[in-house]
């Protein structure tokens, strides 16, 4: 099984350096959380930004979408920061063939405490079970695009009213 793995950035890839929480959006930590799982599927992770989402900018969702639809491989696995992340998902709608669910953290994988290899997992499992569409696997669920919400007072995502 061959996934594409495309990487945004996003606090899943941040790095702290002190206590003033300077910090900075550091390689893309998908690939060792994938290794450290000992998956048994074909990946490949392509870097297409490297910042936080609040700052991901429509050229760069252009971007990644141009490069989804050139990639041969169906299924589709994207990290991304939280804050923007429903934004992106909207644009990735359309994309006919695709299984495409994107995925974060609310605290850096580095973290010991960090969400980032339970999301991971948890979108690993449903980009291979979905049916073609765009999806975003957050906090154990995994929600259509358009359809969900991150609520920051609960520090998680929820569907949409």
């Amino acid at each position: 099984m061959q996934i594409a793995v495309f990487s945004m950035g996003g606090t899943i890839d941040k790095v702290y350096f002190d206590d003033l929480s300077d910090y900075t959006v550091g390689d893309p930590q998908v690939g060792p959380i994938l290794r450290a799982a000992n998956v048994d599927l074909d990946f490949e992770v392509i870097e297409v930004a490297r910042k936080d989402s609040l700052y991901v900018t429509d050229e760069e969702r252009s971007t990644l979408r141009d490069r989804i639809a050139a990639d041969p491989r169906r299924l589709v696995l994207v990290t991304h920061g939280t804050d923007t992340m429903a934004e992106t998902a909207k644009v990735l709608s359309g994309l006919p063939d695709k299984v495409i669910v994107l995925t974060g953290a609310m605290s850096p994988a580095r973290f010991a405490a960090s969400d980032a290899t339970f999301n991971v997992g948890c979108a690993v499992g449903a980009v291979q079970s979905l049916p073609p569409g765009v999806y975003i696997a957050m906090n154990g669920r995994v929600f259509a695009a358009g359809a969900v919400r991150k609520n920051r007072d609960k520090g998680r995502f929820e569907p949409l009213p």
